[in-house]
């Protein structure tokens, strides 16, 4: 291959970049970003950035003295990939040729309709979200968080730290039922409670009130929740639209194999915004967090470089972490399908347990709160396990 083009410069596409290189390819190499930064962290970007512990040189991905030798096209969108004369075009008119594509183009939260405008509502998704939100947040007030998943948790309690009067509000009975599964979603959610933040559960949002700025948010029962600020948390969508046409098979991102192949020759996807195959389960999902951006990458390398010819390794389980109220929250597996799971050690009072779940007594995941050691421990585990399989 004389070129290769990386269409999204995250944690996903620096990945795959590094990988390039690190497996031998010499030739040229064209990174391309909608965001005019160089590759950033983005967890960070709902805790310490937010709550101003960390600045923007903190986040950066590059390694100090990394040199890639990549042609960086930053500040410019993706607007369709060329099968037949292989090109991938962009939305200011240019083309570049590529022998072979790494599609990392992640994925955007997902807003609220008809907020478009009204100042103080906010997403959290790039560091420009982040940059205005911190900004926001310095005014003080009440906060409002629809949505309370990880994202809207992580917001949550920075904002409470911060002095801000914080409501959360989830559609859904439990926060984090989907992840965790119904019992242990009660129980890490419990920490908005355990801090004195509102929880409303099982009502949806009708709607945002306000001329100018948001004023309240209008719930579906008919209350009403005062806010100076809304951060709206609903999850996110894999950016994929200019791929219609293309011939890469589409379903809830981009549906690729195993190690990362697309229905396309020479085009493989990583990160947020691919749908791959997990040979554990005999399904397609898409993983999105960060240690996925940061290991699967490889494999889809290895099999561009080899036209394919390579066998796919097994993927290590699923792993993700987050830190609310100063409670460090780690998962590694999948909690879909678990018919049981039951606390190890610990308790769930403490907010310091380690629980495992299991399908016909058989480990499938594992969660932790405050207990990094004995995680870590569950966490090996579970990649010799995978990888024996």
């Amino acid at each position: 291959m004389r070129t290769v083009a990386v269409v999204g410069a995250s944690l996903a596409g620096l990945s795959a970049a590094r990988s390039l290189r690190q497996r031998g390819y010499d030739g040229r190499l064209v990174v391309i970003g909608d965001e005019r930064h160089r590759p950033y962290d983005r967890p960070p970007l709902s805790k310490e950035f937010l709550a101003g512990t960390l600045g923007e040189a903190d986040l950066a991905l590059e390694r100090d003295g990394e040199e890639l030798q990549a042609e960086w096209v930053l500040g410019v969108r993706a607007t369709g990939l060329d099968r037949a004369g292989r090109a991938v075009r962009l939305a200011d008119g240019r083309e570049i040729h590529a022998d072979g594509v790494v599609i990392a183009t992640g994925a955007a939260a997902r807003t609220l309709p008809g907020t478009e405008g009204l100042a103080g509502v906010h997403a959290l998704r790039t560091l420009d979200d982040a940059r205005a939100l911190r900004d926001e947040l310095a005014r003080g007030g009440r906060l409002v968080v629809i949505g309370g998943g990880f994202i809207g948790a992580e917001v949550a309690s920075t904002a409470y730290a911060l002095g801000l009067d914080v409501t959360v509000i989830e559609a859904a009975p439990t926060p984090l039922a989907g992840p965790l599964g119904e019992a242990m979603g009660g129980v890490v959610s419990a920490l908005h409670l355990d801090h004195g933040v509102r929880l409303l559960c099982g009502v949806g949002v009708k709607g945002l009130s306000g001329e100018r700025r948001v004023e309240s948010v209008l719930l579906e029962d008919g209350r009403t929740v005062p806010a100076d600020t809304v951060v709206v948390g609903v999850g996110a969508r894999p950016c994929v639209e200019w791929l219609q046409g293309s011939g890469v098979a589409l379903d809830n991102g981009v549906k690729c194999g195993a190690d990362g192949r697309t229905s396309v020759a020479g085009v493989v996807a990583v990160g947020d915004c691919a749908n791959w195959y997990d040979p554990h389960t005999g399904i397609h999902r898409r993983v999105e967090h960060w240690t996925g951006a940061l290991e699967r990458p490889d494999a889809a390398v290895a099999a561009l470089l080899a036209c394919g010819a390579t066998r796919p390794g097994v993927p290590r389980p699923p792993y993700f972490w987050s830190d609310q109220y100063g409670v460090k929250i780690q998962f590694v597996g999948h909690a879909a399908g678990a018919d049981s799971v039951t606390v190890e050690e610990g308790s769930t009072d403490d907010r310091s347990f380690l629980a495992v779940y299991r399908r016909a007594r058989r480990p499938v995941a594992a969660l932790g709160m405050n207990q990094p050691r004995l995680f870590t421990r569950w966490r090996k585990q579970f990649a010799t396990a995978a990888a024996a399989s």
